[in-house]
C-alpha cells in the first residue's frame, strides 16, 4: 500500500508509533492561507488525509476506517490521528501518567521482638512524622525527622504492649497492654496522663476522634474514654459476639466502625455509641483491616482473615455493598492514600505481599514483597507518599509509594467537618 503522489519506487514506512515525519506533515498540515490553492490541489490534499488515516488506523491503532478527520483545518485536533485517539483531550490514557513505584523498600530498621500476632496493632506514624512501635513490653518511639530512638515507657515483665494510635493531632499517644490497662501519653512532656486498667482482656484496636479515645477488645466490650471528663471511660458498649480486633473513627467523625472475630462489621454514630445502627455480616473471617475513604463521604474499605481473602467496599449511606474483590491472601491492613484514589493493603497467609490499588477499577498498580512472614502492621507519613510495614520477621520496612500532594491542591476532601471543629 501507498500514499496518494508518493513516488511509486517507495513504500511508505509504517512505524509502531506516531511520529510524523516530513513528508506526512507536509502532506496533512495545512495552513489557512492556502485557500488559492487549485481545486485539483484541494481534491488530493483530501484524499492524502483520508488515505493516511486508513493507513494509520489499519496498520498502527488496528482501527477501523469508517471515520474521517475534519475537512477544516481549524478543526484538526492531534486526538484525532493520535494513538491517544478516543480519549477526551482532558482525559489522557493511562500510560502517559505512570509513575514510578520502587520494587524494594528505600530504608529496612530491625524491630526486635515484634510479634507475630493478627490481632495486634504495633505500629503508628504520627501527624508529626513520629513512629509509634511496641516492641514487647516496651513502646520506643522513632523520628522520622532526625531518625532518632527513644524508649517511652516500659511495663513489667507480666504484662506487654498490644495496640498503639496517635491522636489526629499528633500530641498524645494511646497505649493498650494484653492485661486490658490503657495509657494516655502526652509525648511532648513524655508523661503518662491517664491510665488505669479498663479491659478484662488484651486491648487489640484503639481509635482516636478528636478528644475521644475509643478501644476493642479481646472481652468483646467497645470503650470510650473522653480527655475532658474526670472519668476516664464515659461509654461502654457490646455487639460482637467474640474478639474486637478492628475499630476506625471516620473523617468527620460522626461514624465509627468495628471490625470482630465474628466476622461481623459494626458502624456507630457519635450520637449514640450505645449500640451500633448498621450491621453487614458478608465476610467469611475475622475482620481487622479497615478504613474510610478521604475522597468519597461514607466509604468503608474492609478486609477478611484468611478464611475470606476479600476486601469490600461499602457506602453507609446508601447501606449498600458498592465492591467485592478477592485478593487469594489473608487481608491485614487497609489505607486509602490522601493524595491520589487509590489504596494499599498488605497481606498474611500465603503470599506476604503488599499491594497498590486503584479505586474505584481495583486495578492493581504495583505489588511489592520482601517480608518473610505476614504483613501484620501498615502506616502512612504525614505526607502521605510513604507507607511503613512490620512483620513477625522482625522488621519495618518503609516504601515509597504514592506521589506527592500538588500544591495546589486543598484539603477539601469530600467529606463533612467534624461537628467537634465547628465553632
Amino acid at each position: 500500500m501507498q500514499l496518494p503522489n508518493a513516488p511509486t519506487t517507495a513504500q511508505p514506512y509504517i512505524s509502531d508509533r506516531f511520529i510524523k515525519t516530513p513528508y506526512f506533515i507536509e502532506q496533512i498540515v495545512r495552513s489557512s492561507n492556502e485557500n488559492s490553492l487549485e481545486e485539483s490541489s484541494q481534491c488530493s490534499e483530501e484524499n492524502t488525509k483520508e488515505s493516511y488515516q486508513a493507513i494509520l488506523h489499519s496498520q498502527v491503532l488496528k482501527a477501523t476506517t469508517n471515520t474521517t478527520i475534519s475537512d477544516d483545518a481549524n478543526h484538526y485536533s492531534p486526538f484525532q490521528i493520535s494513538p491517544a485517539r478516543g480519549f477526551e483531550e482532558n482525559e489522557m490514557p493511562l500510560f502517559s501518567k505512570v509513575r514510578h513505584i520502587p520494587k524494594a523498600p528505600f530504608k529496612v530498621l530491625d524491630a526486635p521482638s515484634l510479634q507475630d500476632d493478627f490481632y495486634l496493632d504495633l505500629v503508628d506514624w504520627s501527624s508529626q512524622d513520629t513512629l509509634a512501635v511496641g516492641l514487647g513490653g516496651t513502646v520506643y518511639l522513632w523520628s522520622a525527622a532526625t531518625c532518632q530512638v527513644c524508649k517511652l515507657y516500659e511495663f513489667d515483665s507480666s504484662d506487654f504492649v498490644t495496640s498503639v494510635n496517635w491522636s489526629k493531632n499528633g500530641e498524645y499517644l494511646g497505649i493498650g497492654s494484653n492485661n486490658g490497662v490503657i495509657q494516655i501519653w502526652d509525648v511532648q512532656k513524655s508523661a503518662n496522663i491517664r491510665s488505669g486498667k479498663e479491659h478484662d482482656n488484651r486491648i487489640g484496636a484503639l481509635s482516636w476522634n478528636s478528644p475521644i479515645l475509643s478501644s476493642g477488645s479481646r472481652d468483646k466490650y467497645i470503650q470510650h474514654y473522653d480527655m475532658r471528663s474526670k472519668n476516664l471511660c464515659i461509654c461502654k458498649a457490646i455487639a460482637h459476639k467474640q474478639e474486637v480486633c478492628g475499630i476506625k473513627w471516620a473523617i468527620d467523625g460522626q461514624n465509627m466502625c468495628t471490625g470482630g472475630n465474628d466476622n461481623k462489621i459494626f458502624i456507630w454514630d457519635v450520637r449514640n455509641l450505645s449500640a451500633p445502627i448498621i450491621r453487614y455480616d458478608e465476610h467469611k473471617a475475622a475482620v481487622r483491616a479497615l478504613d474510610w475513604s478521604p475522597h468519597q463521604h461514607g466509604l468503608l474499605a474492609s478486609g477478611g482473615g484468611s478464611a475470606d481473602r476479600c476486601i469490600r467496599f461499602w457506602d453507609i449511606i446508601s447501606n449498600k455493598e458498592v465492591k467485592c474483590v478477592m485478593t487469594d491472601s489473608q487481608v491485614c491492613n487497609l489505607k486509602f492514600s490522601t493524595t491520589v484514589n487509590e489504596l494499599v493493603s498488605t497481606h498474611g497467609y500465603s503470599k506476604n505481599q503488599i499491594t497498590i490499588w486503584r479505586y474505584p477499577s481495583m486495578k492493581k498498580i504495583r505489588t511489592l514483597v520482601g517480608h518473610s512472614y505476614r504483613v501484620l502492621y501498615l502506616s502512612m507519613s504525614p505526607d502521605g507518599e510513604t507507607i511503613v510495614t512490620g512483620s513477625g520477621d522482625e522488621t519495618l520496612r518503609f516504601w515509597k509509594v504514592f506521589p506527592q500532594k500538588k500544591k495546589d491542591d486543598k484539603e477539601n476532601w469530600l467529606v463533612l467537618p467534624s461537628s467537634n471543629d465547628l465553632r
